[in-house]
């Protein structure tokens, strides 16, 4: 039976997430480190006898920060048309498989804004929360951020592609015998650590304010699927194999 999947990649190491500063809207490179270990897990994690399987793939969404979408090039999954960005750094060699599924910068994906707290840490956020009076110890999951969003706010914007995902790529294939014949439906984001959560908070119905003990380091892959290869029962796929032929 068909068990589509989602597949959330953060973006690799730059200098502030590696310095644990708050990055929403600034664009920034990823560091040197940072590429290169992107590389290595597009090779040990994509391919036609991998967790990713870029011929599999009905759908790929990627932020509007060049950090994700560099991160999205390194994986080098094959795409057969041309990305809708000018590459952020050298070309890799061709991949050996073709993935035709449509990359699609959304900005619903981005990252969340920070508001007055881009560009500095947690510790220097609660300096000053406390400085303004404000005492219960700051949580973005409950209090958003000050002149950026709230946690609604990011609730509609992951809600809103979730739906999609679900309504145009998941729906026409679950539970259905596997057939050459059904459309590639796995569907790839690229994009950063709260947004996410956030994503993987949602998929299985869970409020922001429940807090996510979840954590995916720079340049990591989750995976999001359903129990019983039923629309209505969305999971976390907490360890997935990779795929062999019979």
């Amino acid at each position: 039976m068909t068990t589509p999947r989602v597949f959330l990649v953060r973006h690799g190491e730059t200098e502030w997430s590696l310095n644990g500063k708050h990055t929403g809207l600034t664009d920034i490179p990823l560091t040197v480190n940072g590429e290169k270990r992107v590389k290595a897990t597009g090779r040990a994690l994509v391919g036609d006898d991998r967790l990713i399987v870029p011929k599999q793939l009905g759908h790929i969404y990627v932020s509007p920060r060049r950090r994700a979408q560099r991160t999205f090039e390194l994986l080098n999954l094959g795409i057969a048309d041309p990305l809708p960005w000018k590459n952020h750094g050298e070309k890799l060699p061709e991949a050996g498989f073709v993935c035709n599924a449509r990359v699609q910068v959304s900005n619903d994906i981005r990252e969340w804004d920070y508001g007055d707290y881009e560009g500095i840490t947690s510790p220097e956020i609660r300096e000053i929360r406390s400085k303004q009076g404000l005492v219960q110890k700051w949580d973005i999951w409950r209090d958003g951020c000050v002149g950026g969003e709230s946690p609604d706010d990011v609730t509609r914007r992951v809600d809103h592609v979730i739906q999609e995902i679900r309504e145009k790529w998941h729906s026409p294939v679950i539970g259905k015998p596997r057939s050459a014949d059904l459309p590639p439906a796995d569907v790839l984001v690229v994009a950063h650590g709260h947004i996410l959560r956030a994503f993987a908070m949602r998929w299985v119905g869970n409020t922001l304010q429940d807090g996510p003990a979840l954590l995916l380091e720079a340049g990591g892959v989750g995976t999001l699927s359903y129990e019983h290869h039923n629309i209505n029962e969305p999971a976390i796929l907490l360890g997935g194999a990779f795929v062999v032929s019979q």
